[in-house]
């Protein structure tokens, strides 16, 4: 089931947060096809992309991690237990087998786009030829305050931080300056200090 919920924010498109699973070895065209559908069947085109979410066990999924490099987010993680608590329309017994929470896709975007986000686009598979969808995507959107104001930053948020990580990519379009790169942050980091767990490529 897909909501369209109309424009609160003044006029601005109101971010949005992906939410994704996958199996290895996902290709980086598939994942980016099921995105762009998913927005597309929502009416969410228009609307700018703050975040990718996944369970942390897919976290160094390479079409992932693409997928995240080529919108020029952050690829947000949270441990299976967070995404378990997350209650969602649409439960699978065999993402619980297999990386130990009944949703990932809705859990995660929903989870990542902070407290009161609600579920804009119900979890959507893949459709390759030939073989077994390879990735999920489902779609929120950050909480709206009277004052128009959004609940989530620009990079989404999550009800504890403490839980999720991200692996932040930069774009390659348009180009940027320094080669790409990609930090993996934990948690928050004590004002002034700099990020926590960083590693550059």
């Amino acid at each position: 089931m897909t909501r369209r919920v109309p424009d609160e924010t003044g006029g601005a498109a109101a971010p949005l947060v992906v939410g994704v699973g996958a199996r290895r070895g996902v290709p980086l065209s598939e994942v980016l096809e099921l995105i762009a559908a998913t927005r597309a069947a929502a009416g969410c085109s228009d609307r700018p992309v703050v975040a990718l979410a996944t369970v942390a066990a897919k976290a160094a999924e390479p079409g992932l991690i693409g997928a995240a490099r080529r919108l020029g987010v952050p690829l947000r993680s949270f441990p299976a237990a967070a995404l378990a608590a997350v209650p969602v329309t649409g439960p699978s017994s065999a993402a619980a087998a297999a990386v130990g929470t009944p949703s990932v896709a809705e859990a995660a975007a929903l989870l990542a786009a902070g407290p009161g986000a609600e579920l804009l686009a119900d979890k959507r598979k893949s459709a390759p030829r030939g073989r077994p969808p390879g990735a999920t995507c489902a779609l929120a959107g950050p909480a709206v305050t009277e004052s128009g104001a959004l609940t989530a930053g620009r990079e989404g948020a999550a009800t504890d931080r403490s839980s999720a990580a991200d692996i932040v990519m930069t774009s390659p379009n348009p180009p940027r300056r320094g080669p790409d790169r990609w930090t993996a942050v934990v948690g928050d980091p004590a004002p002034g200090s700099g990020p926590t767990g960083t590693k550059e490529t």
